[in-house]
Formats: C-alpha cells, structure tokens, sequence
C-alpha cells in the first residue's frame, strides 16, 4: 500500500511540476506579441530625455 501511495505522489509532483513549468513558456509564447502591441501603442518616444545641455531633443523627419 504504502509503494501505491509513493507512486501516487510521484506521478502528481511530475504532473504539477511540467504545468508550472509550460505555463509560463506558453503564456510568453501566445501573449507576448500582444503584450508589445500594447506598449509600443502607450509609449512616448523621446518624453522626458534631455541633452546634456539642458537642451530638449529636436526631432527631425527622416530623409
């Protein structure tokens, strides 16, 4: 009995274990271009970044 119950054990740890291991790899995998769209969409290029003379940057339309 006590070798059914060890094996038991055995079998959920393994079980529990591969779930918290992919879980996160697969969340990354799915989500992670989402999660990009959705920071590029909300950042402000060049707010807040100063020259070292105190100066603002002057943004310039590309050639």
């Amino acid at each position: 009995m006590t070798v059914e119950y060890v094996l038991l054990i055995v079998c959920f740890f393994m079980i529990s274990l591969k779930f918290f291991f992919s879980a996160p790899r697969d969340a990354f995998r799915d989500y992670g271009p989402v999660l990009a769209a959705r920071v590029e969409k909300h950042l402000v290029t060049g707010h807040g970044f100063k020259v070292q003379d105190g100066r603002s940057h002057e943004w310039e339309k590309a050639r």
